[in-house]
């Protein structure tokens, strides 16, 4: 038996959050085989956890984006620890060690599954929305010419575009999450202007979306179809804020189906997106 009064919390390492990562694998949240390397080098100082005997039995994500916003993720008990308020007495010490590094006010967010959002809204959690997961198969449909993979000298339109839609300043998350091994990332431009963005990248278990920021309806679609031309035949996963009907109409009309769903949650006052450009999820650990 664990005396809870004897755990300490401690920042994990990069070899902690590939770990934490293992876990989510082991759970089925179906990460990515790199995932780990960009959160970490998003926040280094972002990934705290219990350790027992020398081993990590809990850890999860107090993401800060330039103090202005931060993100509660990845959060897992090792399973055969669960049970015992290790995961309670974990969750409010990441809470309030993220409010320490954030400047005062700014708010938190976090994507809780459906059974501990009565647990997050007791620690001070509003819902803002609901994100559902859908999948589908990739399959080979006709693409916009006004589509194109972003190379390096588009980077700077894509960090703009991506702070409109995502809020905030994430530009090194930005950096990694576009060059990820076993992913593609493709833009839609109008004489010269970047319309939307998006990346589908390897997962454990087929290929997933995120983000998914776009203009509008039409060029949303056309992004859409241009992941699945890059894995046909593969499964394709994208998550979306049931906010965006233009998200729910999108998912529909390529018959995709429904996996599970969770809540975009804010302690404090949720940020001002323009959630009408947002079709899908970055990712559900990071924001």
């Amino acid at each position: 038996m664990i005396e809870l009064h004897n755990l300490e919390l401690q920042k994990l390492d990069k070899q902690g959050v590939e770990i934490l990562i293992d876990w989510a694998r082991q759970e089925g949240w179906n990460p990515g085989k790199y995932d780990y390397e960009v959160f970490w080098k998003t926040d280094p100082n972002g990934f705290y956890g219990f350790y027992f005997n020398g081993n990590l039995i809990a850890g999860g994500a107090l993401v800060s984006y330039s103090g202005e916003y931060g993100f509660m993720g990845l959060f897992i008990v090792r399973s055969d620890y669960r049970g015992s308020g290790i995961g309670n007495k974990l969750w409010y010490l990441r809470r309030n060690l993220l409010i320490s590094r954030l400047s005062e006010g700014a708010p938190i967010g976090m994507d809780g599954v459906v059974d501990m959002q009565p647990f997050y809204v007791k620690g001070g959690f509003n819902t803002a929305f609901k994100d559902e997961r859908y999948e589908c198969i990739g399959q080979d449909v006709e693409v916009s010419k006004c589509i194109s993979s972003i190379q390096n000298k588009d980077f700077k339109d894509v960090y703009n575009y991506d702070k409109i839609c995502f809020g905030f300043n994430r530009i090194t998350f930005l950096q990694n999450w576009l060059n990820l091994p076993n992913s593609k990332a493709f833009k839609y431009t109008k004489e010269g202007e970047i319309l939307g963005y998006t990346v589908i990248r390897k997962v454990d278990s087929g290929f997933k979306i995120g983000p998914l920021f776009a203009e509008n309806n039409k060029i949303a679609e056309e992004l859409y179809k241009v992941c699945l031309k890059s894995a046909i035949g593969q499964k394709i996963y994208l998550d979306i804020p049931m906010v965006n009907q233009g998200a729910i109409d999108l998912i529909k009309k390529y018959d995709s189906k429904y996996v599970f769903e969770c809540a975009r949650m804010y302690f404090g006052n949720a940020p001002k997106i323009d959630m009408s450009k947002v079709y899908g999820i970055t990712t559900f650990e990071l924001g």
